[in-house]
């Protein structure tokens, strides 16, 4: 018998958030646009982002962003940069990180390496002198 009481609760309380739910969806429809914009802390800056970020902009963000996930030894990074000059000397261009060849991509990824170890020393050279 008490088994039957406590199924029954299990079921009203169920029932129940599922009712509170049902009138916070009902609520949200009913929200004017006007307000949700209003709410939304970042419309402004994405609509300064949306004017001043084009596809250049954007793809060296991509490749920055990517730079940093590359795990390469300094060694590795600097043959592979050595190798892509000689890319650009046969294709008139720097190797791309967007690249569908994987060998282009993994000279992209070299440049990118060693730019950024060169960048590392030349800011704790920097640090060092200050």
């Amino acid at each position: 018998m008490q088994q039957a009481q406590k199924q029954e609760d299990k079921v009203h309380a169920n029932l129940g958030l599922l009712q509170g739910v049902r009138k916070f969806v009902l609520h949200v429809r009913e929200l004017s646009v006007d307000l949700i914009d209003a709410i939304n802390p970042f419309g402004e800056a994405y609509s300064v982002l949306a004017r001043s970020l084009n596809e250049e902009t954007l793809r060296q963000m991509q490749e920055k962003i990517a730079a940093r996930l590359i795990t390469m030894s300094e060694e590795e990074a600097l043959d592979y940069t050595k190798r892509a000059r000689k890319f650009k000397e046969e294709r008139d261009r720097l190797p791309s990180l967007l690249s569908n060849d994987p060998w282009e991509k993994r000279l992209a990824e070299g440049v990118a390496a060693y730019t950024e170890y060169v960048r590392k020393a030349r800011a704790v050279k920097a640090r060092g002198e200050a």
